[in-house]
């Protein structure tokens, strides 16, 4: 277990340094950012003095040099709109796209689980092919019109929940957590609810496909042989065996929810890293957007190493066959 975990460490470093390679070649490549922050009257020099301020000027390999040494104290550089830190920026962020990704997942976890195991037990009752058909929209629906079509019903119809924001928040330390607030919790629900729209709709197929596996198995059969109740051969020893696939695509989907609520921070104006993104490619703030994405980057290869080792816990043979 110690050598694997050493050995994913040493690969992440060096997906780190390709990856930074790539997105600093691919950002810094894009656009004007002069453009953006000189004013149309400016003249030439004065362009050229704000270039030179950003180390623009730079050959575009000597940047990436420069970006690199700074980058291996933590200094991942300085917006170019506001002057703070990038990663100051980017974190300060952070809380609110971790908290809304909990949820959402939390959310598709405890009504996905079920459903599937329901859709797997009986496949061709009427429930269960309801179940599926809404799995298929989850997959279906773009996720800016379901968080459109939500906003429009209990937001502006019916009145019961914010249309976009946080909401009040409460300061633990250095955090700002809205789950701490009736109002709070009320803001966060549309968001949340339109995330957890198209992840709950895996989590019942892929639960669905485990229970439909392991109904026939031997594990099974015995429980029941034994004169075990239904209720405890589903919920323990079914359970126990599905729930391997399962945590394998929650934290996977946990991720990409992470690296990928962009567009539902957008549309409920959540203030999160996501709508940060966002103000930085409009604006063409580089050091910002560069952070952002190798952060993600970061973020991922070490969720799948968590990913991996909660697998080995939860399935033995894996854990076995690591040690040989």
């Amino acid at each position: 277990m110690l050598a694997t975990i050493v050995r994913r460490l040493l690969q992440t470093i060096v997906v780190m340094l390709v990856m930074s390679a790539l997105v600093f070649a691919g950002i810094y490549m894009v656009g004007d950012p002069v453009s953006m922050l000189a004013s149309p009257e400016a003249t030439e020099a004065q362009r050229a003095a704000i270039s030179a301020s950003l180390g623009l000027d730079l050959p575009l390999w000597r940047q990436y040099l420069i970006f690199m040494g700074q980058a291996v104290r933590g200094d991942f550089g300085n917006s170019f709109l506001t002057g703070e830190p990038a990663m100051h920026l980017i974190l300060e962020r952070m809380p609110a796209t971790v908290e809304l990704a909990c949820v959402a997942m939390l959310f598709s976890v405890l009504i996905g689980v079920p459903l599937g195991i329901l859709a797997g037990l009986k496949p061709k009752a009427p429930g269960s092919r309801a179940i599926m058909t809404g799995s298929v929209l989850g997959f279906s629906l773009p996720n800016f019109w379901v968080g459109l079509m939500l906003i429009m019903v209990f937001a502006v119809m019916l009145g019961w929940v914010p249309a976009g924001g946080r909401g009040k928040t409460v300061s633990i330390g250095s955090l700002e957590l809205s789950v701490l607030t009736l109002n709070g919790w009320l803001s966060l629900a549309l968001p949340a609810a339109t995330i957890a729209f198209a992840k709950c709709a895996m989590i019942i197929r892929v639960t669905r496909a485990a229970t439909r596996e392991a109904l026939p198995m031997d594990y099974i059969k015995f429980a029941r042989a034994k004169g075990l109740s239904e209720k405890r051969v589903m919920g323990v020893h079914l359970l126990k065996n599905i729930l391997i696939p399962v945590v394998t695509v929650a934290g996977l989907e946990f991720g990409q929810v992470m690296a990928f609520a962009v567009v539902t921070e957008t549309v409920f104006s959540w203030p999160g890293m996501g709508k940060l993104l966002i103000d930085s490619i409009i604006n063409l703030d580089r050091p910002v957007v560069v952070a952002y994405l190798l952060l993600i980057v970061f973020f991922l290869v070490m969720l799948n190493l968590v990913v991996d080792i909660i697998y080995t816990v939860l399935d033995p043979r894996v854990r076995l066959d690591s040690r040989r």
